[in-house]
């Protein structure tokens, strides 16, 4: 025990002996290439836990990788030594001669290291392990205009990646965003089989001049015949002429080598019917600009047709090194009254970069013809045919249609089954009509046209709930037209009442806009069952007349 604490105390006695007395900066290799990753060591004859040498001081002219400590003690012949390590990855784009300062840890400095770093020649880099080509498409861009910057690593494809790292590329005054995933390809190159790893990014500039994209740097470890080996490639930067917006421009800034406005209708016909839904997509279509710089294509308003817009879908992609963009925007259309309308015109300003100046894309007027709806609410009841006399004189002037009927003889057996038959079915029918009541008295069901549908509209009118109104005015009109689509057109179309079409026009206002309308959903139904009421009378009216005209 005495002795124990005897080692402690001399332990502590000399620990002073111990403190740092010497700082040592080596490199693993000197001259470098330039792109190629050399180590940079610090050493400290101590264990040094609480600080650490500054390596920010290097990335004025170094790429700096992450750093690395260890620390080791040996004890040889009762001597006992400690050492603290520093280890960081260093790398320099250009050749040159450099300095490698000196650091400071804990009160002892370490010397400056003088560094030569030779020019890495294409020529040679193409028959090492790795190598890397950059390109940028189109070659200078307006500001704001997006263009595709390719880097393309060539990694020797005899000899195994183990692990790697390649950087992203930078660009000051831009955007850089990767495109998709990363993809992979072989090529062969003076005979040599080589996998190429393609990555690409969208360049988007924010400002005029001259500005270089820095290029990417790749530093990772092969192995060949169980022999490991690091390696390293850097692409050649590229410069870049980003040109101004013009003074003269006027109104949104959208720069593009193609810019393109096309529609579609459905139905294709230029005579539609009133009540008759329209679809009308507008597609937009532009070259080196992204979806979120496409500007939303505003449609006119045409009197005597009702707009209701679609969600708009925005997207691109990249072909060929460029930028594809598109919006795709649909409308349904309903015209309301007949008559002959003209659709204005459609124009889209936008900057055309091939030749520098402004540039238009239009969609032509078109022209549509409404026609009244031949749906009615009710089918007429069919008139009863009267006999015709014809006068002598049209006798003798109109040639007579002579017709062979063949009568077909019913047998007296085949009677008699169809009257048994008949008689049963009427016996049928009476049993069936008494049990129904009992049957249907728990929960009755509405027919098409009977006042529980609007006894429905007027439950959703007291909840003053305007979007199940809504639904169930539909199935209602359903029910009164026989249509599927359009149905409420088609109601209205046949009802003719200014004062409904103006209520429901209201509803619509309500659900689709963010405008707050008041709605009268009462009125509605009061309005539909007058309605429903003189149709039931001008229908009676009329068969009467036709029975006794």
């Amino acid at each position: 025990m005495v002795m124990r604490l005897l080692c402690c105390l001399l332990l502590i006695a000399a620990a002073p002996l111990w403190a740092a007395t010497q700082l040592q900066a080596s490199v693993d290799k000197n001259p470098v290439l330039a792109g190629e990753f050399f180590v940079l060591t610090i050493s400290a004859d101590d264990s040094i836990n609480s600080e650490q040498p500054d390596t920010s001081v290097l990335l004025k002219d170094f790429v700096v990788g992450p750093t690395s400590v260890s620390s080791r003690t040996n004890i040889i012949n009762g001597e006992i030594s400690k050492q603290t390590n520093w280890s960081v990855k260093l790398m320099t784009r250009k050749e040159g001669t450099y300095t490698i300062p000196a650091f400071t840890v804990a009160g002892v400095s370490s010397k400056p290291i003088e560094l030569t770093v030779a020019k890495r020649s294409q020529t040679s880099e193409q028959n090492k392990e790795a190598f890397i080509k950059t390109s940028i498409k189109p070659s200078s861009l307006y500001v704001q205009e997006a263009g595709v910057y390719t880097v393309k690593l060539y990694l020797d494809n005899n000899k195994e990646l183990l692990d790697g790292n390649l950087t992203t590329p930078e660009m000051e005054n831009a955007e850089l965003t990767p495109i998709n995933k990363q993809s992979e390809d072989y090529e062969l190159i003076d005979g040599k089989r080589y996998l190429v790893i393609t990555r690409e990014y969208l360049v988007q500039p924010q400002k005029s001049g001259v500005n270089t994209i820095t290029a990417p740097v790749f530093n990772g470890r092969i192995r060949q015949n169980y022999r490991q080996m690091a390696v390293s490639a850097m692409g050649e930067d590229v410069d870049v002429e980003i040109k101004p917006i013009p003074d003269n421009y006027t109104g949104a800034w959208l720069p593009s080598e193609l810019v393109n406005l096309d529609e579609q209708w459905q139905p294709k016909d230029d005579t539609v019917e009133v009540g008759t839904p329209i679809t009308r997509t507008i597609t937009l279509t532009a070259l080196g600009v992204t979806k979120e710089q496409l500007p939303d294509i505003d449609m006119p308003q045409v009197q005597g047709f009702r707009s209701y817009p679609d969600e708009k879908e925005s997207n691109h992609l990249v072909r060929d090194g460029r930028v594809i963009s598109q919006q795709t925007a649909s409308y349904a259309l309903l015209p309301q009254t007949p008559g002959t309308y003209t659709l204005p015109e459609i124009k889209l300003p936008w900057f055309n970069t091939k030749i520098n100046r402004i540039s238009y894309a239009t969609i032509p007027s078109r022209t549509l013809t409404v026609v009244p709806s031949t749906n009615p609410l009710t089918p007429t009841a069919p008139a009863i045919a009267e006999p015709q006399t014809a006068s002598s004189n049209e006798l003798s002037d109109t040639p007579t249609n002579v017709q062979t009927v063949t009568q077909v003889t019913t047998p007296v057996w085949l009677i008699i089954v169809a009257v048994a038959g008949y008689g049963l079915w009427l016996i049928t029918l009476v049993l069936y009509i008494k049990k129904r009541p009992q049957q249907s008295a728990a929960e009755p069901l509405p027919t098409s046209g009977s006042p529980a549908s609007l006894n429905e509209l007027k439950q959703f009118a007291k909840q003053n709930n305007s979007s199940g109104f809504y639904n169930a005015l539909n199935l209602y009109a359903k029910q009164q037209t026989g249509k599927n689509a359009a149905a409420i057109e088609c109601l209205l179309a046949s009802l003719k009442n200014t004062q409904l079409n103006d209520e429901i026009a209201k509803l619509r206002t309500k659900l689709y806009s963010s405008a707050d309308e008041q709605v009268d959903l009462s009125l509605i139904v009061s309005l539909l069952s007058q309605a429903k009421k003189h149709t039931k009378s001008t229908s009676n009216d009329t068969e009467l007349k036709n029975l006794y005209d």
